[in-house]
């Protein structure tokens, strides 16, 4: 089935409640650069899916699975992303202008990474993304790994960040020493 019939499948899926057509599912997808203007893509599996550059204006993702999925760069402007899983998903350059997001999903811009934060509790930080308890948890072997010394310095400001949208949480022992000696 190409893109075109798997969307129409899909829509009669929503359409009758599931008693016909096929829902869509898009695991692992490659759907880079797709045309999916205003497409009806309610509760769609799009986990892991690359829909980098893809046009998704107007379309319709609430309760989309899209975790893991590549984002990069999609334009999303007027989409309906309420409910949608966004766990994991890169949504870097992405254009969400006007998109409805689902509750406690922010994105932050102007740090040295494009951060987001999903459903209060997934951030993800350049292509890494976490638990707010993971960031809150890691030691410094785990951050240099995760993306150097860069990340490293960063650290401190990722989780002031991450204690204003998701409210104030534990420091690692190893970061409140490192800060007495500074």
């Amino acid at each position: 089935m190409d893109l075109y019939e798997i969307l129409e499948q899909h829509k009669i899926w929503v359409e009758t409640l599931g008693q016909e057509g096929i829902k869509a599912n898009f695991y692992e997808a490659d759907l880079r650069g797709a045309n999916l203007f205003c497409a009806d893509l309610r509760e769609a599996d799009l986990r892991s899916a690359d829909l980098s550059n893809a046009r998704l204006c107007g379309a319709n993702l609430n309760g989309a699975r899209l975790c893991g999925a590549n984002l990069r760069n999609a334009d999303l402007r007027d989409s309906n992303l309420y409910d949608a899983d966004l766990r994991g998903a890169n949504l870097l350059g992405a254009n969400l202008r006007d998109a409805d997001l689902p509750e406690s999903t922010f994105i932050i811009q102007g740090e040295k990474y494009f951060i987001s934060i999903v459903n209060g509790d997934c951030v993800n930080v350049g292509n890494q993304s976490y638990s707010v308890n993971q960031w809150r948890q890691f030691n410094r072997q785990t951050i240099e790994e995760i993306n150097g010394k860069k990340l490293l310095k960063f650290y401190p400001r990722l989780l002031d960040i991450i204690d204003f949208y998701c409210g104030k949480g534990d420091r690692p022992q190893w970061l409140k020493e490192q800060n007495c000696v500074e």
